[in-house]
């Protein structure tokens, strides 16, 4: 019995050399060893970490893969890429404020906030992100059509968020009047936690969302209707959802580790483009790492579909998002130039055979 169970175990050890993957390793094992430090490599400038913050979110999905694939690691060498997730964009620009964040993934309205709160010295923008994946989604048996949303509860995820912005400028324009404070008027705007707004839209309390991803889509999952896509409202089709930034003075102290950053950063979204499922998956599994829980594939699916990754921060957009923060009453007409320093990703994106990306005339002079 003994040399049964001996043979056996030697015969499982010998299939699982052959074939790993059947033996609960395969792809996992090779992405965690990705992660890893490699033998022999060197630190840049001598830093012993970059700290990069980002949202558990699937518009943040460059960062979440970046992490999953080990694509940062790799391009810092020996430096450790050390990660913090956060839940807000103001909490992400405090942390970077108080020197214990490098580099995030984040929103264009934070970003904005951010910069002109501290009068330009806080940060720049130096890369792109997401595109998109943000839409208007309404109970079906309460609004059937655009001009049924007035005189309904429609919830946005943060005062003076992006989408909040986004929404405001929206029903502005349809020569609706809201007080952007208090959300009210004739259409009350509810600000939510993406967290909390499907729930709330079950219950009744809402009556619709305009909120990005995969917040649209779990509320589609409930039942709810696309009534709109942002996307429909911008040139081209395309807007900034998430962008690229730095502390100011770690971009001046370490600029050979904010371009590796960058570099992780273009070669993520070269290989999302590449192996869009694998990359679903990976940022799924990255998802569950940091959120406790994977995102189910019918809501998965239609999110994934809906963002667009770019490395171009879409500038123009920015800038337009901030008009239309100052039109609801949300910002004093802010001065941006400098927000972005585009140097190190032209570079990177240079050395790939690809042309600059523009900044919009709000570039560092």
């Amino acid at each position: 019995m003994l040399r049964r169970r001996a043979q056996a175990a030697l015969v499982l050890a010998v299939l699982c050399l052959l074939a790993p993957a059947a033996c609960g390793y395969g792809s996992r094992a090779k992405d965690a060893d990705t992660a890893r430090i490699a033998p022999g490599a060197e630190r840049i400038e001598g830093l012993d970490s970059v700290r990069i913050g980002y949202f558990a979110n699937l518009t943040h999905a460059t960062a979440l893969v970046g992490k999953q694939k080990g694509f940062f690691q790799k391009a810092l060498g020996a430096t450790e890429a050390k990660y913090a997730t956060f839940n807000a964009g103001p909490s992400e620009i405090e942390a970077l404020n108080s020197g214990s964040l490098d580099i995030g993934w984040i929103g264009p309205s934070p970003a904005i906030n951010g910069f002109t709160k501290s009068r330009g010295k806080n940060l720049r923008i130096i890369g792109g992100a997401a595109a998109g994946g943000v839409k208007l989604v309404v109970d079906p048996e309460k609004i059937t059509s655009l001009d049924d949303v007035k005189g309904k509860k429609i919830a946005t995820p943060q005062l003076g968020n992006t989408q909040d912005v986004a929404f405001l400028n929206w029903a502005a324009e349809r020569g609706w009047r809201v007080d952007a404070q208090s959300g009210k008027g004739d259409v009350s705007v509810v600000r939510t936690d993406n967290k909390v707004t499907p729930d709330a839209y079950k219950s009744g309390s809402i009556d619709g969302a305009w909120v990005p991803e995969p917040t649209a889509s779990k509320l589609v999952a409930e039942g709810g209707k696309v009534l709109l896509d942002e996307k429909t409202l911008w040139p081209d089709g395309t807007f900034v959802i998430t962008n690229i930034i730095v502390s100011q003075k770690f971009l001046t102290a370490h600029p050979r580790a904010v371009r590796a950053v960058l570099q992780a950063s273009v070669d993520t979204n070269r290989w999302i483009h590449a192996h869009p499922a694998r990359a679903k998956a990976a940022a799924n599994e990255q998802l569950a790492a940091d959120a406790g829980k994977a995102l189910p594939d019918r809501v998965l699916d239609p999110a994934w579909q809906s963002i667009d990754f770019t490395d171009d921060p879409l500038a123009a957009t920015l800038r337009a998002e901030a008009a239309h923060a100052v039109k609801a009453g949300l910002l004093d007409e802010p001065d941006l130039t400098g927000i972005y320093d585009l140097t190190l990703l032209n570079q990177v994106l240079k050395a790939a055979g690809r042309g600059p990306v523009d900044d919009a005339g709000l570039g560092v002079t």
